[in-house]
């Protein structure tokens, strides 16, 4: 299951939404979050080795209320897409399995990745926080942990930051949660800057703003 609020990822092959006839009333199970990290980490990544991949769901978790799989895999110079499944409903046929020059699908994914085009600011904000925060929470500053970057399209837009200490377990009063409001006012990239020194400086359990 995805975060609400990020943006989904929707494969097109020839144009055509695959999710679209298959499993119409779900959601994408791939987010922009999940395209913030190097490329081998994404959900559409192909290697030698195959992998199960939970393509969408029904805004639930697929063990409970089902969903679309594929086995993705690189082999030579093809990448394939085969052992479609739908554990959702069995009955709605599934894609045949699908084969792509392996070039041509590397190049493609990267352009996915690096499309920022769709973004509005509060989507902006998201990216330009979470990749900053990768930067500075990592554990060679500390034991500060990200625990969850959240876009809200409310109004004004805003982004909730929750983090937390490394190795802790959860409890009330423990983490840190702050919202940059994003109101069209200001750059992103200044917004985004000074939020990410402000609470960098602070400690989880801090409540000051």
């Amino acid at each position: 299951m995805i975060e609400q609020w990020w943006a989904e990822v929707r494969p097109l092959v020839d144009g055509q939404d695959l999710l679209a006839d298959v499993h119409p009333d779900g959601t994408s199970s791939c987010s922009s979050r999940h395209l913030l990290g190097p490329a081998e980490g994404w959900p559409f990544a192909a290697s030698d080795e195959p992998r199960r991949v939970e393509l969408s769901n029904n805004d639930c978790v697929t063990s409970c209320c089902g969903g679309i799989f594929v086995t993705i895999r690189r082999q030579d110079d093809r990448v394939l897409w085969t052992s479609w499944e739908n554990t959702h409903d069995n009955r709605v046929p599934v894609p045949s399995d699908l084969h792509f020059d392996a070039a041509q699908y590397d190049v493609e994914l990267a352009r996915a990745g690096a499309d920022s085009s769709w973004e509005a600011p509060v989507d902006t904000a998201a990216r330009l926080l979470a990749q900053e925060l990768a930067n500075r929470t990592g554990p060679e500053h500390g034991d500060r942990v990200v625990l969850a970057i959240t876009p809200e399209r409310t109004e004004p837009a805003r982004v909730t930051v929750r983090l937390g200490r490394r190795g802790v377990p959860w409890a009330p009063g423990e983490d840190l949660v702050r919202d940059l409001l994003v109101t069209g006012q200001e750059p992103v990239q200044e917004l985004v800057r000074r939020f990410v020194l402000h609470i960098t400086a602070e400690g989880p359990g801090d409540t000051d703003s």
